[in-house]
């Protein structure tokens, strides 16, 4: 599934809570805490993403497993922190290949233009008397 289409908002409340294995009110109260953020429609009817079904499927893990709802929304923000930095990691690693090619490039260019040099310096003298 394309990174778009997990975010693309296509269960309604009662869809998305039997998926998470909630009822729909937790969705809502969920929601009131900033645990989860539903898309909303044009009539405001809110709609839930395969990405919040996945976050719903955590929070149920935490929680099961004794954290309060507290500590679940400290891990989920530490956990999106994470995966901030982790891709300005990795366009960072992306821009210094881009660098390096960009310098190789470069350094090619002046060997190559260097050879030109002595080349035509050696021709030069060649005819010079």
């Amino acid at each position: 599934m394309a990174l778009n289409d997990r975010h693309k908002p296509v269960y309604m409340i009662g869809v998305a809570a039997e998926l998470a294995g909630v009822h729909p009110q937790t969705l809502r109260s969920y929601e009131q805490k900033g645990l989860l953020t539903p898309q909303r429609t044009s009539g405001n009817t809110r709609m839930y993403s395969q990405a919040d079904i996945e976050r719903l499927e955590l929070i149920n893990e935490l929680t099961n497993e004794g954290i309060n709802l507290a500590g679940v929304i400290r891990i989920l923000d530490l956990q999106g922190r994470l995966d901030d930095r982790d891709q300005e990691l990795d366009d960072l690693h992306k821009r210094v290949r881009r660098l390096a090619d960009r310098v190789h490039e470069l350094e090619t260019r002046e060997s190559v233009n260097s050879l030109v040099r002595v080349s035509d310096m050696s021709t030069v003298t060649r005819y010079l008397p």
